[in-house]
């Protein structure tokens, strides 16, 4: 079975010969190796380049690294590094690159698991300095954020992020129906070797064995994290919290709730910022549409995958409202959009009579699920399960009615209807048209 990853290979030919090292990122398990090696390598083959100028080269495999052994043979391939990690010797790699290449031909570079190689950023910086190397490479731990990436490589990086499955490759690949594959990717989520699994049982046990045994120890190893209870109950409570605004002290006093013990707000912070950087949550910022102002608090948090987030809740908390909100911000992000929760305040009439027997009137603050934005495009899109009724319908859309600009919006809704637009441009988009890609 095989996931058509066309939106990231595409990425990648759009890079080609760019003079600057392709980094995929993404969190682990989302099929990076995989589209390096496999989808981008079958595609160099079909251009015409020959095997032997593909050079494939994977860290964390023996094989290949037994390449290396004929090399400064006086020397181990495996070396300690100035923090006295097992690191792989960048000189006797850089030996057998030069053994197997010239000047005068082209060569593709594909390069897994590179945070294996002692000092890789001198390593990749100086592959650069061959115009005839074209370096693609992959890593899995907390460096190959792109903020870290940018000063790491001095401008000399193209960052490629990959996430799990979104929904339409999900179909796609399972050769499922939209309402079929809905049941399943709502629990089980897009993680690609979850998605071929066959059996239920066999998805929920690796999906919390990943979390804890994975995702889980390598924030702990990587930040040295010795408050490992606290770390794995703080991934808990954001998990219980998607779609809902939040802020550190507000996840602070829900952790006292629920676990009868104490953690501060800053050390909250800091374990999201932890979450964060391995791309298994993401924050998204509240921005007033009047005031044209970001607010710093409260934000929202979203997972990478909701298999993920259901898989730290034991799968006892789908709710399908939420779930489907997180899906469609990650739709969202796939197509390239900043993403942002939207403010809106306005001023209503209220119920209430004031001493000269006038209506009082108050503000009043609405919500717009999300504002995409990319290049000269935006759009303001509101998440609706359904819209069953006029007083329904019209709550979905209050906040966008409150928007006086001309950028197109959407209500995406379960209704199983052809897109429709009513009298006020609102348009009604049923949400598995808009997740196979419409609009996109």
């Amino acid at each position: 079975m095989e996931f058509s990853r066309d939106h990231y290979l595409q990425q990648l030919i759009n890079r080609r010969k760019n003079g600057l090292i392709k980094i995929i990122t993404g969190t682990r398990r989302a099929g990076k190796s995989y589209l390096m090696n496999t989808i981008f390598y079958r595609y160099l083959l079909g251009q015409g380049i020959p095997r032997d100028h593909i050079i494939r080269f994977a860290f964390d495999m023996d094989e290949d690294l037994d390449r290396l052994d004929l090399y400064y043979p006086e020397a181990p391939v495996r070396i300690k590094d100035d923090s006295g990690q097992e690191k792989i010797n960048s000189k006797k790699f850089r030996a057998w690159i030069r053994d197997i290449t010239n000047e005068n031909d082209d060569y593709v570079l594909l390069l897994d698991e590179v945070q294996e190689l002692d000092h890789f950023v001198n390593t990749l910086n100086s592959l650069l300095r061959h115009p005839n190397f074209d370096v693609y490479v992959t890593g899995s731990n907390s460096r190959f954020l792109s903020s870290e990436i940018a000063t790491e490589f001095r401008g000399r990086g193209s960052v490629v992020h990959i996430q799990p499955l979104v929904f339409r490759e999900y179909c796609t690949g399972l050769h499922m129906s939209p309402a079929d594959a809905w049941k399943e990717y709502i629990v089980t989520g897009g993680i690609p070797l979850v998605a071929g699994m066959k059996t239920e049982e066999e998805k929920y046990t690796y999906l919390k064995a990943l979390c804890e045994e994975t995702y889980l120890k390598d924030i702990i190893n990587h930040n040295h994290v010795r408050a490992t209870e606290k770390l794995g109950d703080i991934f808990n409570i954001l998990a219980s919290c998607i779609g809902t605004p939040v802020n550190p002290l507000k996840i602070s006093n829900t952790f006292r709730s629920v676990t009868r013990s104490t953690i501060d707000s800053e050390t909250v912070n800091t374990y999201l910022k932890y979450f964060e950087d391995a791309f298994l949550v993401s924050r998204a910022q509240i921005y007033n549409v009047k005031g044209r102002a970001y607010i710093n608090s409260p934000f929202k948090i979203y997972f990478e995958d909701i298999g993920v987030r259901n898989a730290r809740l034991n799968f006892r908390q789908i709710e399908e409202t939420h779930i489907m909100e997180n899906i469609l911000y990650n739709e969202l992000r796939y197509r390239g959009y900043n993403v942002d929760i939207g403010k809106v305040d306005i001023t209503e009439k209220t119920e209430r009579i004031d001493k000269n027997n006038k209506y009082i009137y108050a503000k009043k603050s609405l919500e717009v699920d999300f504002i995409a934005a990319k290049a000269d495009r935006k759009i303001y899109l509101q998440s609706a399960l359904d819209m069953k009724g006029s007083q329904k319908e019209m709550q979905e859309k209050k906040s966008l009615y409150a928007i006086d600009d001309s950028f197109q919006k959407i209500v995406i809704t379960k209704n199983g209807l052809k897109p429709s637009m009513d009298e006020q441009g609102i348009l009604t988009v049923d949400l598995f048209d808009f997740l196979k890609g419409w609009g996109d």
